[in-house]
């Protein structure tokens, strides 16, 4: 569900400004409208340097691993952070030499060790080298011709080149084919001494990671400052200033469970003076999400798309369910399930709150609903249980759930559209639900009467079928509503509600027709799935040779089914993940009416008390 929200609006002196943002911040309940800030060059800056310092942490975090040194902090964040900066600078620098002077040192290697001024004291007396390689059958080839015009000298061969030096005249063109290299500038000698000293550089810079390693904290302190002068200049930029600038106004919003303490607050605060309203249509309310501990884990795939809009459903808790059934649907196999249902069990024992902790709870619900639905239709690893377990009529999933796919679409749309009908009488009356609840009734209607005798011959209602009048009664109902009751406040013009509820009425049944077939998807990837189970089952099988035994028989399987159920499970868990959510983001989002919001809760708070 959506938290309520109360608003405020503030007019304070503007000298006070910067001293009630920062009891705002202390309190950590209000959040500041700031809509239409443009960052200046400072406040650019500081986004700049906060997410250096987020990588800075990240680096740190994989340096630590590596080297157990310590060293005296510096005395401040800011100082801990420029030497930082300064560090990254040199040690990339510095990488970026090594890389250079390894490639060099591969061209130089065939060359060996010899001394570059002799040759170019050679040069200036007119001898010159022409440093040349070729293919090591074409210089056995033509070594000797090329001998009675140059003097060749062979430097170097491998299985596949030789690299030589042909001898000429200065100002005398080498006719030779082979590829000529550029003459070097230096020898293996001295390239691999200018790798090993900026490598003793670079192990030098460990000392001053060393340093910024023991100043993490205080750099975060710093981070937590730039992020609170960051919010204050926003607050400052955005705010309405009257009476010759010397009084601000701002717009302030804040839960309603937890006002009681804004309250309080502004009313011991002085000179500040305040209004508190509930939010209207026409505002532009922050939504905080407030569900149940299972809703709250699905938040982070409806976060992915946008949070709903103030004073409109959350449909968090809505989504998760049939979420999970077709995460488990996708994936179709107790054996995959279970693998990753070790994973989820294991990142619980990992991450013990936090978003990591909701991810893993997510992974270990998916995985569940995995292994229970790949019981269900007996596949694990590929193999049918029905050949062990001759006795247990598990679901057919390759013969039956086509039908059942396009069941599970009707629902979810019938769903999404009595999710509908209820925001809008709750919103708006019941006048502008009639539409939408008209199609409800006749899509509704019709999956009922013919859409369940489809699924199972037995599942007919008495009295409700095509032909009876209860459903023609129904229909006669839901189109009604649909042509003569769509366009509230002209009710009584019969032209423009048929002429807009005809239109709606096409884009109701091609949209329909779409959004219901795109459930096939849910039997498309699960087949998919576990016919590449097989395939891999079936080619480890065929590797192995006649009359082998089980040793054998391991040695040769275990390779193939690793990597290849290896691959199918990964292609098979990214679809599984995402396709659910276009069926949740797209189908059903758009039935149910679904509203985004422009902007989320974020109250001003205290980022650190280190500095």
């Amino acid at each position: 569900m959506i938290a309520r929200m109360s608003k405020y609006d503030f007019v304070l002196f503007a000298a006070q400004s910067e001293d009630f943002i920062a009891r705002l911040r202390e309190l950590g309940l209000v959040d500041i409208t700031t809509t239409g800030w443009e960052p200046t060059e400072e406040d650019r800056q500081r986004i700049l340097d906060i997410e250096a310092m987020a990588k800075a942490s990240a680096f740190l975090t994989e340096w630590r691993k590596e080297h157990t040194m310590s060293a005296e902090p510096y005395a401040e964040g800011r100082e801990a952070f420029e030497a930082w900066q300064e560090a990254q600078r040199e040690a990339a620098a510095r990488h970026a030499e090594i890389g250079r002077l390894e490639k060099m040192a591969e061209e130089l290697r065939p060359w060996g060790a010899f001394d570059p001024k002799a040759t170019a004291a050679l040069a200036e007396q007119g001898v010159v080298m022409h440093y040349l390689m070729a293919p090591r059958s074409t210089f056995d080839e033509e070594a000797a011709t090329w001998g009675e015009r140059y003097t060749i000298v062979e430097i170097n061969r491998s299985e596949a080149s030789v690299w030589f030096v042909a001898i000429a005249k200065s100002g005398e063109e080498v006719s030779i084919d082979a590829q000529e290299m550029k003459a070097p500038t230096m020898d293996i000698r001295e390239a691999e001494l200018r790798i090993a000293e900026e490598q003793a550089a670079l192990e030098l810079l460990d000392k001053r990671f060393a340093r910024i390693a023991a100043s993490e904290e205080r750099m975060k302190g710093y981070a937590a400052m730039l992020k609170e002068q960051l919010q204050g200049a926003r607050v400052e930029a955005t705010a309405t200033r009257a009476a010759d600038g010397m009084l601000i106004v701002m717009e302030g919003w804040a839960e309603t469970a937890t006002s009681k303490a804004v309250d309080a607050l502004l009313e011991e605060y002085p000179n500040v003076v305040y209004l508190k309203s509930d939010p209207t249509p026409e505002d532009n309310t922050p939504v905080k999400l407030q569900n149940n501990r299972f809703a709250r884990i699905f938040e982070m795939v409806g976060d992915m798309y946008a949070r709903p809009k103030y004073g409109t459903l959350d449909l968090t808790p809505f989504f998760a369910p049939f979420y999970m059934l077709f995460f488990g649907i996708c994936l179709n196999d107790a054996g995959y399930g279970l693998m990753l249902l070790v994973a989820g069990l294991v990142m619980l024992s990992k991450f013990k709150q936090g978003m990591m902790q909701r991810a893993a709870w997510f992974a270990t619900l998916c995985a569940t609903s995995t292994t229970l639905f790949g019981l269900f239709c007996g596949s694990f690893f590929g193999m049918s249980l029905g050949e062990f377990f001759p006795n247990i009529p598990f679901f057919d999933f390759q013969g039956e759930f086509f039908s059942w796919a396009l069941a599970i679409g009707v629902l979810q749309i019938c769903f999404g559209l009595l999710l509908n009908v209820y925001m809008t009488i709750r919103c708006f009356g019941v006048k502008y639900a009639f539409s939408t609840l008209g199609w409800l009734i006749v899509l509704g209607s019709g999956a009922i009467a013919t859409g369940l005798p489809m699924l199972n011959e037995a599942w007919v209602i008495p009295g409700f079928t095509p032909s009876s009048p209860a459903f023609y009664a129904a229909m006669g109902v839901g189109i009604f509503l649909m042509l003569f009751l769509n366009t509230p406040g002209k009710f009584l013009n019969p032209f423009i509600n048929i002429g807009s509820g005809l239109w709606n009425l096409y884009n109701n049944v091609t949209g329909v027709l779409s959004d219901v077939l795109s459930y096939i998807r849910l039997f498309a990837i699960g087949l998919s799935g576990g016919a590449l189970a097989m395939v891999f089952n079936s080619l480890a099988e065929g590797f192995v040779p006649e009359g082998a035994n089980i040793v054998v028989r391991i040695l040769v399987m275990l390779p193939i089914l690793l990597i290849g159920h290896g691959i199918n499970l990964f292609m098979s868990t990214i679809s599984s993940f995402v396709h659910p959510l276009r069926l949740t983001f797209v189908e059903f989002y758009k039935n149910a009416g679904f509203e985004m919001a422009s902007r989320n809760f974020e109250p001003l708070k205290k980022e650190n008390d280190n500095e």
